[in-house]
């Protein structure tokens, strides 16, 4: 094999997969990643993997697995069981945003917004996005903290950034 048909081979391998990863859906992405386990058992618990799925785009702020360890003892497996299915569907939802929005926007979001950006969830709740210390940082309605710690984990219906702590709705 020559050097340039090998370099040509190389390309069409690298563009299929690139292809094959921008197919994935967020779901996909999430049930890949190890510290989001507890995320996907809560999606399916709430009926959420198909809307998911679907064309979207969706922004999803990803909590991990340590975020959902921050919440008082018992909570987690509280939220699991099928009577709280509406409640755990509520919260998840807290954390989508309807469109794709990557990082570069959303900084320049919070800049256009005078540093304080309001982001209308699809649970129909707002969080407000802000700058501190260089990160973005989202306040919930009850006044929790959450900081985005990986961003633009992008998906073929949207985007991911990962969040070290669950936020929560009134």
């Amino acid at each position: 094999m020559t050097l340039k048909r090998f370099a040509l081979t190389l390309v069409t391998v690298a563009s299929i997969v690139f292809s094959v990863n921008a197919q994935k859906t967020i779901v996909d992405i999430a049930v890949g990643s190890k510290d989001h386990s507890t995320l996907v058992a809560a999606l399916k618990a709430a009926d959420l993997v198909s809307t998911l799925q679907s064309a979207g785009p969706f922004t999803v702020f990803a909590p991990t697995n340590a975020a959902f360890a921050k919440l008082p003892a018992g909570t987690v497996d509280n939220l699991l069981k099928a009577e709280n299915k509406a409640t755990l569907a509520k919260i998840l939802t807290y954390h989508v945003i309807a469109g794709n929005f990557t990082a570069a926007s959303v900084l320049k979001a919070i800049s256009d917004a005078k540093g304080k950006l309001s982001l209308k969830t699809v649970s129909g709740a707002n969080l407000l996005a802000s700058l501190k210390d260089g990160k973005v940082i989202l306040t919930d309605e009850k006044g929790g903290i959450s900081t985005i710690v990986a961003t633009d984990l992008a998906a073929g219906n949207g985007v991911i950034h990962v969040i070290d702590t669950v936020v929560l709705p009134n």
